[in-house]
C-alpha cells in the first residue's frame, strides 16, 4: 500500500485503541483540537447532524443539485430539494443516498463536506477536522460500510466510526441497551426500516427492510395513476402522506386535493382523495413492515419476549409518525408499541452520545472487517 493513503484505510479497530493514529499529521491533530465531535444520521430522505453539547444543529433533506456536465454541486440540502422536478435541462437534483447506502460517492462526499462545514460555522477553526460517528443500516455489506467510512474521511474528518442505526436509535431514544433486559426498536426511515432486538449492548436479532417512507410515496404515486389516471410527483405524494396518511382508521377521516397531470388528456387536473383511500394505497407497505416485525419476534428468545411484554416496542424514524401506525402494530403484535420522543432525531442523538464517552461506549460501534489482507 502507498504510504500517502494509509490514513484513510486504517481499520476501525486501530481507531478504537484510544491512541492518536500515527498517520494523523500534526496539522490535523492541531485543527482537531478546535473541531467538534459530531454524530451523523446519513439518511435517504434527511441528513441530521448532532454536535456534542449542542444537540441537533442540522436537519436537512439529503438532496444535491448538480450541473449535468461538470457534476459539480450547485445547491445542497433544503435548497436542492426545492429544485427537484423544477430544474432546467442542464441541472439535475439527485439523492446520493438510496436505501440507506451511498449510490453516488463524490456527491455524498460533497454533501458531507458541506454539512460538516455548516456545523462548524460558529467555531474559529478554518478547516474542520472533527471526530465523526455515523449510522449505517444493520444489513449493509462490508463494501457499503467502507464507502460510508471513506466518504466521511474524504469530507474532512480526522477520525470516523460507524454504528448500526438501530443501536444508535436505541441509545438516542434512551433505551437501556447495556442491560441484560431485552428491548426492541423499529426505525422507519426514508429508504429502510430497521428492526432490532437488543440485549447486553448487542443486537440479538435484526432485520433490514428496504420498504419505508419512500416506498409509501411510490405507493401513492401508483395509486393515483391506476385509479385516477393522474400523474403526481413524489413531493406531492409525500405531502399527502404526512397530512392525511394513516395505518389505522382515524376518528375523523380527512380529505386532500391531489394535483398533477391527467394521463389521458395530458392537461393539469386536481382530484380530491380521502384518508381512507390513502390508507388503502399505503396498506401493502404497512403490511410488509408488520410481517417483518412478526418474523423478528418469531426468532426472538422467549426470555426476551417476556421482557418485551413489559417494556413494549419502541418506534423511531420519520416513518414512525404515520398516524395510527403504533395502534396498528399493537393490535397485530399483541405488544404495546410506543413512539420515542422526537423520533426523527434518535439516530443522530445516539451517534453523538457515543462521542461523549467514547472509552466506555466504543463497544457499540461496528468495525469495517476488511478481511485478512495485510499490506
Amino acid at each position: 500500500m502507498q504510504k500517502g493513503i494509509a490514513c484513510c484505510y486504517l481499520p476501525t479497530a486501530f481507531w478504537l485503541s484510544g491512541e492518536i493514529p500515527l498517520a494523523l499529521s500534526p496539522l490535523d491533530w492541531l485543527l482537531g483540537l478546535f473541531s467538534l465531535d459530531i454524530g451523523i444520521d446519513l439518511g435517504t430522505a434527511n441528513t441530521l447532524v448532532n454536535v456534542r453539547n449542542k444537540g441537533i444543529v442540522i436537519n436537512e433533506p439529503s438532496w444535491v443539485a448538480i450541473d449535468k456536465k461538470t457534476r459539480k454541486p450547485l445547491a445542497i440540502g433544503a435548497e436542492a430539494k426545492e429544485l427537484a422536478g423544477r430544474t432546467p435541462a442542464n441541472i439535475i437534483a439527485v439523492r446520493p443516498i438510496r436505501d440507506g447506502v451511498i449510490s453516488e460517492f463524490e456527491i455524498t462526499q460533497a454533501m458531507l463536506e458541506y454539512f460538516i462545514g455548516k456545523a462548524h460555522e460558529q467555531s474559529i477553526v478554518p478547516i474542520p477536522r472533527p471526530r465523526v460517528v455515523c449510522g449505517v443500516p444493520s444489513g449493509v455489506t462490508e463494501v457499503e460500510k467502507r464507502a460510508v467510512y471513506d466518504a466521511i474521511m474524504a469530507a474532512g474528518a480526522r477520525e470516523a466510526y460507524l454504528i448500526e442505526e438501530p443501536m444508535a436509535a436505541a441509545i438516542g431514544a434512551g433505551l437501556p441497551v447495556a442491560e441484560a433486559r431485552g428491548t426492541m426498536l423499529v426505525d422507519i426511515g426514508g429508504g429502510t426500516t430497521e428492526v432490532a432486538v437488543l440485549s447486553m449492548g448487542g443486537i440479538v436479532v435484526s432485520r433490514s427492510l428496504r420498504v419505508a417512507g419512500d416506498e409509501m410515496d411510490s405507493d401513492l404515486v401508483a395509486y393515483a395513476r391506476n385509479k385516477y389516471n393522474l400523474l403526481i410527483g413524489e413531493r406531492m405524494a409525500e405531502r399527502v402522506k404526512i397530512a392525511i396518511g394513516s395505518a389505522y382508521p382515524l376518528r375523523e377521516e380527512k380529505t386532500m386535493t391531489l394535483r398533477g397531470r391527467n394521463l389521458v388528456t395530458g392537461l393539469p387536473e386536481a382530484v380530491e382523495v380521502s384518508s381512507i383511500e390513502v390508507r388503502e394505497a399505503l396498506s401493502t407497505s404497512v403490511q410488509t413492515i408488520v410481517d417483518v416485525l412478526k418474523e423478528t419476534l418469531d426468532e426472538t428468545p422467549p426470555e426476551i419476549i417476556a421482557d418485551l411484554m413489559e417494556t413494549g416496542i419502541c418506534m423511531a424514524g420519520g416513518g414512525s409518525q404515520l398516524q395510527g401506525l403504533s395502534q396498528r402494530l399493537s393490535d397485530e403484535l399483541k405488544v404495546r408499541v410506543w413512539v420515542a420522543e422526537d423520533p426523527m432525531t434518535c439516530v443522530a442523538r445516539g451517534a453523538g452520545r457515543i462521542l461523549e464517552d467514547l472509552e466506555h461506549l466504543k463497544r457499540f460501534l461496528v468495525g469495517l472487517q476488511r478481511g485478512s489482507t495485510s499490506h
